[in-house]
Parts: C-alpha cells; structure tokens; sequence
C-alpha cells in the first residue's frame, strides 16, 4: 500500500505503519504492536500518544492490559479537513503579516542582497521573481542585455515566459549583445554591435523592481544566476540602460 498520503497529514512513515498495524490486526497492545511493526516499545508508545491526539486511534482495558484500536479509516477525512482549515486560518494570518514583514525586510533594505540559482530550475525562479515582482501599474516594464548562448537558456527554461508576462501586462525593452532574438509582444528590441569574440562571453542581464539578475554559465557550461537586490544599484544599472537604449 500507498502511504506517502498519509504525510500530506503529518504523519511520518512510522506514525502511518503502526496505524495500518492497528487495522489490520485490531486490537492490540503496545508489546504486540512493536512487535508486528519492527519497532522498540517506547517508540510505539510515543507513535501511539500522537495517533490518539489526533483521534485515529482510542484504546480500552482489558484484564489490567491497555489495548489500542484503529478508529474508522473515515476520521482520516474529517482529520484532513481539520487541516485544512488550519491552513486557511494560517493563510489569513500571513497575509496580515505581509505588511509588517515587508517593514521589517525594508529596514535592511540598506545593504544589497545577492541570491544565487543554479541550473534551469534557478534559471525559472529568476523569470517568476519577475512576474511576481512587476505588479504595479506604473512599474509595468523591466529591461533586458540579451546575450547569445545564454539566451537559449533563459528561452529553455520558460517557454513559456513570454505569454505569461503579456497576460500579465508587463512591458521589456531589451538590448541584444548578438545577433538574433525577436519581439513577442509589449516589448521593444534593439542590437548593439560588440563584435562577435565578445558575443559568447556576455551575461544576460534583467533589471526589474529595484533588483538585477544576472544569468550565464559556469565553468561546466550549465547555466547559473545571481540576483542582486538593492533599489540604488538598481537605478544605476536602469538609467545606464535607458541612455544607451536612446544613443542605439
């Protein structure tokens, strides 16, 4: 049987064991349940005190002997239910929170943050953290150095990015260090001509919501990425942008 379900409760391998024990061989005691679950008896025990507290298991006296019973696989349900509207509870406290914690985070806005991501899947976060992070109206807009051979692994890593940030509104200018790439839809292209032994050594840059990513490759050749979070830094490298992007 399945019980990696059971985690979705919170309960551990061991914890789902002793209950699927307690099903199939009823009522039992604790010496006769470690024995059939490969277990010591203080461990059943504790397993046994955690099941009880979340009601799938009760027990009862027989002879001066505590025997434990499995309750009806349908208190699983009602348990997850009970779940989750303790993560709807939680999840209306955190958003309370957001506020103060942004506050919090602000107040050690002032030395620059650097977080690094390997990999496509660190490739993917770095895009989200852009859809995520352009939300406002008047900050609908971000700017890109686009480098080839890095640029495949940006386009690899999020096919599907581009109408993502179109169904988000979000507008690009980019400036591509090579030949190549295109428009897609509320973004602007331009081509800077650095000669082609510069091409392959270029970092694809992205300027977006006071932080700077920067992607390329490593040593290896796989993909890699550094993002920088600081609104000054961030200025700078957007206004040097936005004069280069006019001197094209």
């Amino acid at each position: 049987m399945d019980i990696t379900a059971f985690k979705k409760l919170g309960l551990s391998d061991k914890e789902a064991a002793v209950y699927l024990a307690l099903l199939e061989h009823g009522a039992s005691s604790v010496r006769d349940l470690a024995s059939v679950s490969n277990l010591n008896r203080g461990t059943a025990y504790d397993i046994l005190k955690k099941l009880q507290e979340l009601g799938l298991v009760s027990y009862f006296h027989q002879d001066t002997k505590q025997q434990f019973v499995a309750e009806d696989p349908d208190k699983i349900l009602k348990l997850l239910s009970v779940r989750e509207d303790e993560l709807k509870k939680a999840e209306e406290k955190i958003k309370a929170l957001i506020p103060e914690l942004k506050s919090l985070q602000e107040k050690g806005g002032g030395k620059p943050v650097t977080k690094f991501y390997e990999g496509k899947s660190g490739i993917k976060f770095i895009l989200d953290d852009i859809l995520s992070s352009i939300k406002e109206p008047m900050a609908g807009e971000y700017y890109v150095y686009s480098a080839a051979g890095v640029r495949e692994d940006v386009y690899g890593a999020y096919p599907d990015f581009n109408k993502k940030r179109i169904r988000n509104n979000i507008k690009a200018k980019t400036i591509s260090l090579s030949e190549g790439g295109g428009t897609y839809g509320l973004d602007e292209r331009k081509w800077l001509k650095v000669g082609s032994r510069g091409e392959s050594n270029m970092t694809y840059i992205l300027i977006y919501a006071d932080k700077c990513a920067f992607i390329s490759r490593d040593s290896r050749d796989h993909p890699v990425g550094v993002i920088i979070e600081n609104k000054m830094i961030y200025e700078t490298q957007r206004t040097l942008f936005l004069q280069m992007w006019k001197l094209i």
